[in-house]
């Protein structure tokens, strides 16, 4: 019995003596609202990754920019107020104009896929490496597709962008539309609706077929365009360097397996989304133009003249530049 009572009590103090696995917390922000459609895509993610590893890796996930603001998050996980970004890098011109061809390759891609196959087909490298400068380790994209416009008048092709006024974001997007004859009006998001009712714009350029719809952009302008080709954001997860290599192989891989996922159900999501939307319109008697392919490849042609001009800024930006007209010849979206 003494030596069954030693054996049991030997065995317990052994157990006792193995450390307890560490858990890992991860402070993330993304600048959706949790009842979005992609705020709800986070949240699987949330659950995904805690759910691989069994609980050790917990994730605090801030919706709607509700510690900084959204062109804040990526400097917010950089400084360690935050640990990981899971906004986009287009927020990040300012720093370098390299980023806006890893936020929004405008002009670039027709998918998602397309996007992603670039992405993970030789120019995660060079990716990597612009966010590696910033003190950031870029994770992966989720990638919702191609955004949709919403005008007051015609928008059936590139003739009719002469003289429209649109809500424009600032940077890349103001010069090719500008070269093509529109007249852009940067301004916040916010005053979008106010702007489309008073006639201060005749279009914007907000978000796709889906989410306009959800913003009742389509209530006051009945003209849209789908699919569309102008702009396609690539949202990230981007992680402070020291918080990436201090997780271990497994809790990387589990991280990364969980934003593949996310990527995918992203697009997968959005192909639905937009498609009903597109019917619900039609019914509404919206009207949607499909602009035709010498109409796209004019602005394709307009984005990329402008890409050079970008290129030209820094190193960083030539190197992505290179690489993604490398890989659209491959594709066959670029002439040689």
């Amino acid at each position: 019995m003494k030596l069954k009572q030693t054996l049991a009590v030997a065995a317990l103090g052994a157990a006792l003596a193995v450390p307890a696995t560490a858990e890992t917390t991860l402070r993330i922000q993304t600048h959706y609202a949790p009842e979005t459609v992609s705020g709800k895509l986070a949240a699987q993610f949330v659950d995904d990754v805690q759910t691989m590893s069994g609980g050790d890796i917990k994730i605090e996930m801030f919706y709607s920019s509700s510690v900084v603001k959204s062109v804040e998050t990526f400097d917010a996980a950089a400084s360690g107020i935050l640990d990981c970004d899971m906004t986009g890098g287009a927020y990040q011109t300012g720093k370098n104009p390299a980023f806006q061809f890893v936020g929004d390759i405008m002009g670039g891609y027709d998918t998602p896929w397309q996007q992603y196959a670039w992405l993970y087909n030789g120019g995660f490298e060079a990716a990597d490496k612009l966010y590696n400068e910033y003190n950031m380790k870029l994770v992966g994209w989720w990638i919702y597709g191609q955004e949709s416009f919403a005008s007051t008048r015609p928008i059936a092709g590139l003739a009719d962008l002469k003289d429209w006024k649109f809500r424009s974001p600032p940077g890349l997007e103001t010069e090719i539309l500008a070269s093509l004859g529109a007249k852009p009006i940067v301004m916040d998001f916010n005053e979008i609706f106010t702007a489309l009712e008073t006639g201060i714009i005749d279009g914007a350029d907000a978000s796709n077929l889906a989410n306009n719809m959800s913003m009742g952009l389509y209530d006051i302008a009945k003209h849209a365009n789908f699919p569309g080709f102008h702009s396609m954001p690539s949202d990230h997860l981007a992680c402070r360097l020291d918080k990436w290599n201090s997780l271990s192989d497994q809790e990387k891989r589990i991280i990364d397996t969980a934003m593949q996922k996310l990527a995918f159900q992203t697009a997968l999501t959005f192909e639905v989304k937009n498609l009903q939307a597109k019917a619900e319109l039609e019914k509404k008697g919206v009207k949607i133009y499909n602009w035709s392919e010498a109409d796209r490849a004019a602005f394709r042609k307009a984005a990329q003249d402008a890409w050079q001009g970008w290129a030209d800024k820094t190193p960083e930006a030539r190197a992505l530049v290179d690489s993604h007209m490398a890989f659209l010849k491959q594709l066959g979206l670029v002439s040689e």
